[in-house]
């Protein structure tokens, strides 16, 4: 991988100015009459709001570049707190030398990734030093991009420190870089053959415990490394998809969940929901049900919900009557019931990715809320059906219905109660775009976390709470931004292309195409994390439903449905290893305890995928 032999990226395509979001993101028709940038200018003079008529020229320049810097950073702290997200839990079964061994290899692996990440992140500077193109105000774009191969390395660095507790082992895993780096810049023999080898040294890397940003990382790089072509281009992607007009919704969206999650609302909520439904027949299941999908929609992330209300939640179901086992499940399995329910992440990331595709550009962050709706609350229904279900005939001390309490308990909790409604008021009222419906969500919890309930009694509370979120979005960010580089790489092969064609020709139905859709992607489920899968998948089987007649956004909710399944498989379901983490019960005995729960989501997928109004219907009416 010399250096040398590279020739400099291509610019980067400028995101679309003004609102903060992109040209496709918001209609002409809904965008709102006192915005003077519905073209996406460039020149941004931003939105002249109705209350200041003034703005802040450069204002979107600076919010993509600060999602660029927050995604960056969050890496590198992920790498020092060892939070990087993994797919394989292998290294946590070996025992002794085997586990030391293991870890030397798999750091030393990922640190020769980084190095060649930062490489790539270098060469984009340095052709973005030559054009000298500027951010606002005179600040040269390059200063920014710095970021990029400084994290990098920082990276690297990291990966290589943790790699052992003895100096002993920290010197063999630089000697492994090292030769890593060196077998990449001086080949043996010539690249191409050598790709096979590094491939499969790469997935036993990742099986032993290596970070997801270094698979995806890593296959892109070594197949750009075989073919001889420019890695600067995977920073090219990284840094086009970071700098997306409407990803500052992530952090936004997600600080906001954060606020909540470490605060005093899951209690104030939880008693909400056991006031108003405590009296009925599983009642306490269905408070479960509710308050986790709660916290997922607006965190993104359900092994926080998991780990903020396990704890909470697990007497209050244990008190009820319900066995351990159904316990465990119910909690473990509604830990990703929020994804589709707006804000969520998943729906966020699948409209920008979607979006790519010049075909599907009717998938927009607000179309992909208001899809989710109707197949998140089936499977919301169904989830609670099971709970009654689980739980025994006749619930002993259940409480009678009081009024009172239902009062006092809902207006406790008035103020977080109304978040979602200042969300999507903000967002469907046309009183502003995603970007800054995201900032005024986060700026309402905060607020109501902080001074209102005052649930943060110290004030380094509130830069710890917004560390833990960075280190989140850091590692889902550095993930969306490497895999993008491999996307582009099966695009430049025409893999998108061909597999279109030979499906089309093979499945002539429809429905039997959906029902390979929803095998194919349990599959994916079973090996790959969600976010990933999103940048990876997404540019894939777009195409074939376009060429099916499946619309977009139908299809993203059978995706997002079948990756909340992925969540509750062994392979990489992140909720059966942060159930067993958090409830200190074997991953066999969660994986059994979720049996129940999982068959449920495979008919709530199923019926999905088959009742397309069910999605189509919400999106279609305001469309209009």
């Amino acid at each position: 991988m010399d250096p040398a032999r590279f020739s400099p990226p291509r610019q980067a395509k400028a995101g679309a100015a003004g609102c903060g979001t992109s040209k496709t993101s918001w209609s002409r028709s809904r965008w709102p009459p006192w915005c003077s940038c519905r073209w996406g200018k460039s020149s941004c003079a931003n939105c002249l709001r109705k209350l200041f008529q003034t703005g802040i020229s450069g204002a979107t320049a600076f919010q993509q570049h600060l999602t660029l810097l927050i995604g960056l950073l969050g890496g590198a702290l992920a790498a020092r707190e060892r939070r990087l997200l993994t797919l394989s839990t292998l290294i946590d079964f070996l025992k002794g030398r085997r586990q030391v061994y293991a870890r030397v290899f798999s750091s030393a692996f990922a640190a020769g990734i980084s190095v060649f990440l930062c490489v790539a992140a270098a060469q984009l500077v340095q052709a973005e030093t030559d054009a000298g193109k500027i951010l606002a105000y005179g600040i040269p774009l390059w200063t920014i991009q710095l970021v990029m191969p400084l994290s990098f390395g920082v990276i690297a660095l990291r990966l290589l420190w943790r790699a052992a507790e003895s100096w002993r082992g920290r010197l063999v895993a630089l000697l492994l870089a090292g030769g890593v780096v060196w077998t990449g810049l001086q080949p043996p023999i010539a690249p191409d053959t050598l790709v096979l080898p590094a491939l499969l040294a790469l997935l036993l890397a990742v099986v032993l415990g290596a970070p997801i940003f270094v698979l995806l990382g890593g296959a892109a790089l070594i197949l750009f490394w075989g073919q001889d072509l420019p890695i600067a281009s995977i920073s090219l992607t990284h840094y086009s998809l970071v700098t997306n007009p409407t990803l500052p919704t992530v952090p936004l969206f997600t600080l906001a969940g954060y606020f909540l999650a470490e605060g005093g609302a899951s209690k104030r909520l939880v008693r909400v929901f056991q006031a108003l439904l405590g009296q009925f027949r599983g009642g306490p299941a269905i408070v479960t049900v509710l308050a986790c999908t709660f916290f997922t929609s607006f965190t993104g992330a359900s092994g926080v919900t998991i780990l903020a209300l396990g704890g909470l939640l697990m007497p209050v179901l244990m008190g009820a009557g319900y066995s351990e086992r159904s316990t465990l499940g119910l909690l473990t399995g509604s830990g990703g019931l929020g994804l589709l329910f707006p804000p969520s992440l998943p729906l966020i990331l699948y409209a920008i990715v979607a979006s790519l595709n010049a075909k599907a550009g009717g998938v927009t962050i607000e179309k992909m809320f208001l899809g989710g709706l109707g197949p998140g609350l089936l499977l919301v229904g169904m989830a609670a059906w099971l709970g009654i279900r689980l739980g025994p005939k006749e619930e002993a001390g259940r409480p009678a219905f009081d009024r009172g309490e239902a009062g006092r308990a809902i207006w406790a909790a008035k103020w977080e109660l109304l978040l979602p409604v200042v969300a999507l008021v903000a967002l469907f009222g046309g009183f502003a775009t995603p970007v800054e419906a995201a900032a005024v969500t986060a700026l309402y919890a905060f607020v109501v976390e902080t001074f209102v309930y005052r649930d943060f009694k110290r004030a380094r509370e509130i830069p710890r709470v917004m560390a833990d979120c960075g280190l989140l979005v850091g590692g889902v960010l550095l993930i969306l931004g490497v895999a993008l580089g491999f996307t582009n790489y099966l695009i430049d092969a025409q893999i998108p292309a061909r597999a279109a064609e030979w499906v089309t020709g093979a499945v002539k139905s429809k429905y039997a195409f959906l029902l390979a859709v929803n095998l194919v992607l349990l599959a994916v489920g079973c090996v790959m994390d969600m976010y990933s899968a999103i940048v990876v998948v997404v540019p894939l089987i777009v195409p074939l439903g376009l060429a099916y007649g499946i619309d977009p956004i139908h299809l993203g909710i059978i995706f997002l449905a079948n990756m909340e399944l992925g969540l509750l498989t062994p392979t990489v379901g992140i909720n059966i290893f942060l159930s067993s983490y958090r409830f200190d019960k074997p991953v066999l005995q969660i994986s059994r305890a979720v049996i129940p729960m999982q068959c449920v989501l495979v008919i709530g997928v199923l019926l999905i995928t088959y009742l397309p109004p069910l999605t189509t219907l919400l999106p279609r009416w305001f469309g209009r």
